[in-house]
């Protein structure tokens, strides 16, 4: 079993730059994929970013330029810093982990463990 701890959402003003992070454990080997996902009120959950656990990384077209996923496995930590926020990437962020194996190409998540989420609010 796997378990994800999230930290680092907060309020930000229009421009400014967020750093999330989310802590794994437990049995942290099995994990190959790990993405964060986010999703506003009334809006399904959609992918914002994945890596591979040889650290390939794919991001939303909606990021791109913007954010950028990253991963520690010494640490067992995964992190999303996010530039130039706008207000609409206000939303609960979700840490996920996947212990299929993929190539960043084929990446079909989420897999089946999650975070709690945490808040991120972008408004002046």
């Amino acid at each position: 079993q796997v378990q994800l701890v999230e930290s680092g959402g907060g309020l930000v003003q229009p421009g400014g730059s967020l750093r999330l992070s989310c802590a794994a454990s437990g049995t942290v080997f099995s994990i190959n994929a790990m993405g964060w996902y986010r999703q506003a009120p009334g809006k399904e959950r959609e992918l914002v970013a994945v890596i591979t656990s040889g650290g390939s990384t794919k991001n939303a077209d909606s990021v791109k330029g913007r954010f950028t996923i990253s991963r520690d496995n010494a640490r067992n930590t995964m992190y999303l810093q996010m530039n130039r926020l706008k207000p609409e990437d206000t939303a609960v962020y979700y840490c996920n982990a996947d212990p299929r194996y993929y190539s960043i190409s084929n990446y079909r998540g989420p897999g089946e463990y999650w975070g709690q989420g945490t808040q991120v609010t972008v408004s002046s």
